[in-house]
C-alpha cells in the first residue's frame, strides 16, 4: 500500500477507481498468462502478511524472516522494507508457487490478494490521512483484464476475503508514514530503538516474549481482558505494536495501554 501525497496523485500509473466504478478481471488456469505474475517480483510484505504466512507454514516469525525475506533499507527511508525473497531459479519464481498454483493461497499476501487493484493512502501536508485511493493496474501481459467478469471495489474485496488485510495494512501505512522523518537521531537505523520497533511489527513472536517476559507490563498498564487477547491473538498483539511504536518513538497518546 502506497502512501500518497496530495500533489502526486495525477502522476500515478493505472486507472483510479471510485466506489461506484466497475472493472473487468478474471484469473484462472484457463487464462493463458496464469501464474506469470508470480515471477521476479518486488513483493512488499506488510506486518499482517507475515503473521498469516508464518502461521500457514507452521513456523515462527523469526524463522519466516530468516528463510523467506529480504530486508532492505532504501536511501532516504528510516524504516526498512520487507520483501519476499524469490526462488533461486532462472525465472525467480515466488517460493510458494507450485505447478498447481499458489501453495499458500488462503493466506497469500495483501498485494497478491488485491491484484490487479492497488491501494494507497492519501495524506495532506501535515501528515494527516485523508482518504483511501484505489487503482486498477494490471501489467501489460495480463490477459485477465480482457475477460468479461465484472467487479466493483466492494465485490472484489469480498470475493478475495481482503477486508481484514486491507484494514491491517492501512493501519500499518499510517504508522509507516511517520517515518518520513528520522526518529533515530544519533542511534541510526541499526540502534536498539530501531531494532525494537522492527520487532514489534514484523517479529510478532519475539514481541510477545518481550511484552510478557520483560518489564514491559510494569512500565505500561494494559487492561486484563486485552492482556488475555494478546497472549493468544497475533492480530491484537500487532495492534498493540502499532500503538506502542507511535508512543515509543513520537509520544503519540496510546489507545491500548497507559504509561505507568
Amino acid at each position: 500500500m502506497k502512501n500518497i501525497e496530495l500533489d502526486k496523485i495525477e502522476q500515478l500509473p493505472g486507472r483510479q477507481l471510485k466506489k461506484e466504478d466497475k472493472f473487468y478481471f478474471r484469473c484462472c488456469p484457463e487464462v493463458k498468462c496464469f501464474n506469470l505474475c508470480c515471477r521476479n517480483l518486488n513483493l512488499f510484505l506488510y506486518p499482517y502478511d507475515v503473521i498469516r504466512l508464518k502461521t500457514c507454514l507452521g513456523i515462527t516469525s523469526d524463522c519466516f524472516l530468516e528463510k523467506y525475506v529480504d530486508i532492505v533499507l532504501r536511501h532516504g527511508n528510516y524504516f526498512p522494507e520487507v520483501l519476499l525473497s524469490m526462488s533461486e531459479n532462472k525465472e525467480k519464481t515466488c517460493p510458494f508457487l507450485t505447478d498447481k498454483g499458489c501453495s499458500v493461497y488462503t493466506d497469500r499476501p495483501d498485494t497478491c490478494r488485491t491484484f490487479p487493484v492497488e491501494h494507497g493512502l492519501k495524506f495532506d501536508s501535515s501528515g494527516r490521512k485523508t482518504e483511501m485511493l484505489h487503482f486498477f493496474k494490471p501489467p501489460d501481459f495480463c490477459l485477465g483484464q480482457y475477460e468479461d467478469q465484472e467487479w466493483s471495489l466492494e465485490t472484489w474485496t469480498n470475493d478475495q476475503e481482503a477486508e481484514l488485510y486491507n484494514k491491517m495494512t492501512s493501519q500499518w501505512a499510517e504508522v509507516k508514514n511517520l517515518f518520513q522523518n528520522n526518529p533515530w537521531k544519533n542511534e541510526g537505523t541499526e540502534g536498539p530503538r530501531a531494532k525494537m520497533s522492527f520487532m514489534a511489527v514484523y517479529n510478532i513472536d519475539k514481541f510477545r516474549e518481550f511484552v510478557f517476559q520483560s518489564s514491559f507490563l510494569k512500565r505500561y498498564k494494559i487492561k486484563n481482558d486485552f492482556k488475555k487477547k494478546i497472549k493468544k491473538s497475533d492480530v491484537q498483539l500487532l495492534k498493540l505494536g502499532f500503538d506502542w511504536i507511535k508512543f515509543y518513538l513520537w509520544g503519540i497518546k496510546p489507545e491500548l495501554f497507559k504509561s505507568s
